[in-house]
């Protein structure tokens, strides 16, 4: 769930911009660019950015809303590597969140008209749990796969953070309309049981039974029933998030460790004050971490 009907910021990082950092994503050895947003496919220059990038063997991936995609399917089956799309639910479901209009309609017309380029293109879903679906994760699990998807991730929703494009935290009113209540975590909790014992050991659904407990577990933390732990993450060792004004963070949610627009790509990650960071975060016991809805692993 992206907060694109809110965002203001008209900023791009054009390609000028990225040629200036070329030479720093060689020396830093990166091997994979997630575009996200808003919307990426709004940005007048992605596919040049892309091709920049593939010249250099580093693996593109695609975040959308699939709103946009039968437009540019010959542009992203030529430019990207793979693409996750939102997914909150079956149709109904799914149009009422993106409070768009026969949304999950275009959304499986661009899926066709992606594999109608290539028919092994890798789509894959990410659906965010939260009020409105807490119910159906099973039907959603579902309906990706009637979609032709490769898999399906689920995560909690944050209510509680000023990530995604939010320029502050939401208000309790907002957070009450997306988090949920007790007797939503309990029916929730069983659905996601459900989820597991249907695609356990197919690789279907991403996340393991531990992992999809910590979702329920999520909201009986904003319910103030459990206590927030951190999940296992070496994302800001082995990543950055670079947003679309040249600011750099650790990671969606940490505090920005430089920008783009007064130092190079390299100079802010190896910076003194993205070390500082990284010598003193604990992730155990940092409460950012703790409550964390999107955690990195990588290996």
């Amino acid at each position: 769930m992206c907060d694109i009907w809110k965002e203001e910021s008209r900023a791009e990082m054009t390609a000028q911009d990225l040629t200036r950092h070329l030479a720093d994503i060689e020396k830093l050895a990166v091997k994979w660019v997630v575009f996200s947003g808003g919307e990426p496919l709004m940005h007048r220059d992605l596919f040049r950015l892309a091709a920049m990038l593939k010249t250099r063997r580093i693996r593109v991936t695609l975040l959308s809303t699939g709103l946009l995609l039968a437009r540019c399917a010959t542009e992203i089956a030529a430019h990207i590597d793979d693409i996750i799309v939102s997914l909150d639910g079956p149709p109904e479901i799914h149009d009422r969140i993106r409070r768009v209009p026969g949304a999950f309609r275009l959304l499986e017309q661009g899926i066709r008209a992606i594999h109608d380029v290539n028919p092994q293109f890798s789509i894959s879903a990410r659906c965010t749990v939260q009020h409105l679906n807490h119910c159906c994760p099973v039907e959603t699990a579902r309906t990706a796969k009637r979609l032709g998807l490769s898999s399906i991730s689920f995560l909690a929703a944050d209510v509680t953070s000023s990530a995604f494009n939010r320029f502050q935290p939401w208000e309790a009113y907002r957070q009450a309309q997306v988090a949920l209540t007790l007797e939503e975590v309990v029916a929730l909790e069983r659905e996601l049981e459900a989820v597991n014992i249907e695609w356990e050991g197919s690789g279907f659904v991403a996340e393991s039974a531990e992992k999809l407990r910590r979702i329920s577990n999520h909201f009986r933390v904003h319910l103030g029933l459990s206590l927030p732990s951190a999940p296992r993450c070496n994302a800001p060792w082995v990543s950055a998030v670079v947003e679309a004004d040249g600011t750099v963070r650790p990671c969606f949610f940490q505090r920005p460790i430089g920008s783009l627009k007064s130092h190079t790509l390299l100079n802010v990650i190896n910076g003194f004050e993205a070390q500082q960071f990284r010598a003193a975060l604990d992730i155990a016991s940092d409460p950012v971490c703790r409550r964390c809805v999107c955690s990195l692993n990588w290996q």
